[in-house]
């Protein structure tokens, strides 16, 4: 059963069949064939996998996403960004990865960010001379740090996956998204001085003052949320809610942008974002159900345990199955079919469940932009006009560099778990 359960995922995975058409197809034929449980028994799991209460934060931090890039707020924060470090040496590619950082805590979402920072700062990397190369590696591999620097959808998703706190798990991700984009400025160091990239004329002290009075509005959103949640004001969930509602409130009657067209069509992408999402988590903790029933997790489990005794050992295995399973599979698919198998190993072995949580989504970042399926990849490409021929090669020297970032995340813990003791002793 388990092989026929596997080999059906697989060929229907690699015949480009939807994700949640193949992991409830896979259990299906397994139910009819090999069990007498009726096949109402997957739709019932389908629905209790998204009566979650930690996924009920993932439609409002959507919906505010959408609304600050409707309303003006991400404009905003590349401007105030270009206006701080945009006068050093390659100082429109520092902007690039720190304004990614800052739009990833606002949108959550990798391939959103490579969209919205992409369509702005490609052209302009362009037009000042900087490696068309390294301005697409740059912009594909900058938006991976959403899924990390909360609020993460991927992150609420594993907390709903294993039971963690989805507000530790933002804790944990602040400081573990910084040090993973810090990789990523230390190389852009290297590479402008290397390659003598543009010296930008600096801000006058008047214009840098100009961008953050117009940039404040922008830059209370991870204030709100993650300051909120810090003082134990609300709940990452209440978090949420209260995103969306300053989002409008800003985007309507400060920047007035947003129009009643713009909000209709706002609502219209965030709802067809959330069926998305909600049907590939409800698919997925389907195919989790049934791996439990057929104790597939529970003999990977005993299997490397009685192999594996070092924790740093089998978090080495968790970043080598992860970079292969991120070349083919969105993160929010692998995190549900996978967090279930490396989660009671983890406990097991005495490692904490934030920082098992970080490395996975670490390792699902890189997987975003690597190929030959790394979704990043695709979006950028329509983004930039590029072929797949010459991004490929452009964001290999990034991989590299990210992933020496999650090494360091993987193996010093403490840069996962100090935030959350901190805030939740």
């Amino acid at each position: 059963m388990t092989t026929v359960l596997i080999c059906t995922l697989l060929a229907a995975l690699f015949g480009s069949v939807p994700i949640f058409i193949a992991l409830n197809g896979a259990v299906l034929i397994c139910v009819l064939l090999f069990t007498h449980m009726p096949p109402m028994v997957i739709v019932q799991k389908a629905f209790g996998g998204i009566d979650k209460f930690a996924l009920m934060s993932m439609p409002f931090f959507i919906f505010a996403a959408n609304v600050m890039d409707v309303g003006g707020l991400s404009r905003r924060i590349l401007d105030w960004t270009k206006s701080m470090v945009g006068s050093t040496r390659g100082g429109l590619a520092y902007t690039t990865q720190a304004t990614c950082m800052v739009f990833g805590a606002l949108c959550g979402s990798s391939p959103a960010t490579v969209v919205a920072m992409g369509k702005l700062l490609y052209p302009e990397l362009v037009r000042e001379s900087y490696p068309k190369g390294f301005s697409v590696g740059l912009i594909t591999s900058a938006g991976s740090v959403a899924l990390i620097i909360p609020p993460s959808i991927t992150l609420i998703i594993y907390a709903a996956a294993t039971g963690t706190s989805v507000g530790s798990l933002f804790m944990a991700g602040i400081s573990a998204g910084v040090v993973y984009g810090l990789a990523s400025i230390i190389y852009i160091w290297f590479f402008s001085r290397s390659h003598n990239l543009a010296l930008s004329a600096p801000s006058s002290r008047r214009e840098i003052w100009e961008k953050s009075k117009q940039a404040v509005w922008s830059l209370m959103v991870p204030v709100i949320i993650l300051g909120g949640i810090y003082m134990g004001i609300f709940t990452p969930t209440e978090a949420a809610g209260i995103s969306v509602v300053y989002a409008l409130f800003v985007g309507i009657f400060i920047y007035r942008e947003i129009t009643l067209k713009g909000l209709y069509d706002v609502c219209l992408s965030s709802a067809i974002t959330c069926a998305q999402v909600l049907i590939l988590v409800a698919a997925a903790q389907t195919f989790g159900w049934f791996l439990t029933v057929v104790r597939i997790p529970q003999a990977i489990t005993s299997m490397v345990v009685s192999n594996v005794t070092s924790p740093w050992m089998f978090l080495g295995i968790v970043n080598a199955v992860l970079l292969v399973v991120g070349m083919f599979m969105e993160g929010i698919a692998a995190i549900i079919i996978l967090a279930p198998l490396f989660f009671p190993i983890a406990m097991k072995m005495g490692i904490d469940p934030l920082h098992l949580g970080i490395v996975m989504v670490a390792n699902l970042s890189i997987g975003n932009f690597t190929p030959p399926f790394g979704l990043n990849l695709f979006v950028a490409s329509g983004v930039t006009g590029l072929p797949m021929s010459e991004i490929i090669p452009a964001v290999m020297r990034f991989i590299l560099v990210s992933l020496a970032g999650v090494l360091i995340i993987t193996y010093i813990p403490a840069i996962s778990t100090f935030l959350p003791k901190l805030v939740y002793p």
